[in-house]
């Protein structure tokens, strides 16, 4: 291996691609169902968030399972996973619980932006599975808010110029990309409890039966007059972590990949 070499994310292969989708459409009915429920259901997360995270777990191992089976991976990458997965559970009770202050985002960002969009995912999902273990955070969200991590992680894996795209300006990329996903993070979760939380003004109140377009925009001032405050300071700490931190950790995370060579296929001797 050359000092040159440059570090690769980890590609994604079909069936790399297919697990992913699965996943992530399952995760979409799953925040999307109750906008379409008629106003005879009766269901509620509480009663298959249990469901979902029993189908999700397997559906997280499919995604490692088909990227080894793509690409080769060894025990390296399964080692990187687990350190990132740690560092990111680590922050993440540094600020949890105040005013939106969640500085995991930025690292769940720059990781999924050098590994790329398969180990991203899976990162980002695990990361918090693994965050809500430590915080005692395990609830009926949980599997939910695994979906959306792994999405804030795999979208900065697709992110454009992952090759070419160096200093201030991929820092300016990431930085506006972490800003609107962590918005967006809060946004999207809001789907998990919104509609059935019960005892809200009826501007704000989710109708089951309604037209789409009315339950909508009562989503929309429900999260301007809930989640805001939240999602704006998680916005601006992972804009400022990634403007200050973010180019020594790219460059540590590029360094680390370069090592491990993950895009270097498997060869055996036939000595």
């Amino acid at each position: 291996m050359t000092a040159g070499r440059q570090a690769r994310a980890v590609r994604l292969g079909p069936r790399s691609v297919a697990a992913l989708v699965l996943v992530s459409a399952i995760g979409v009915m799953a925040f999307g169902w109750p906008l379409l429920a008629d106003s005879a259901s009766g269901l509620a997360h509480s009663k298959d968030a249990p469901w979902l995270f029993a189908a999700l777990l397997p559906m997280l191992l499919a995604v490692v399972v088909a990227t080894i089976a793509d690409v080769g991976l060894d025990a390296k990458a399964i080692a990187m996973l687990g350190v990132l997965a740690a560092a990111g559970a680590a922050l993440r009770p540094l600020g949890a619980g105040t005013a939106g202050v969640e500085p995991m985002f930025f690292l769940m960002v720059l990781a999924g932006r050098v590994l790329g969009p398969g180990f991203g995912f899976v990162l980002g999902s695990v990361a918090m599975f693994a965050s809500a273990l430590l915080t005692g955070g395990v609830g009926p969200w949980m599997p939910f808010q695994m979906l959306t991590m792994g999405w804030v992680s795999m979208g900065a894996g697709l992110l454009p110029g992952a090759d070419r795209l160096r200093g201030r300006r991929e820092l300016a990329l990431l930085a506006a990309y972490g800003a609107v996903s962590a918005v967006l993070y809060g946004l999207v979760m809001n789907l998990q409890g919104w509609p059935y939380i019960a005892g809200m003004a009826s501007g704000v109140s989710f109708v089951p039966g309604d037209p789409l377009d009315q339950n909508l925009a009562r989503y929309v001032a429900y999260c301007l007059a809930t989640s805001l405050g939240w999602d704006l300071p998680r916005a601006l700490v992972t804009v400022v972590l990634t403007v200050t931190l973010g180019g020594a950790v790219l460059k540590a995370l590029r360094r680390a990949t370069r090592r491990a060579a993950f895009d270097v296929p498997v060869a055996f001797d036939q000595g």
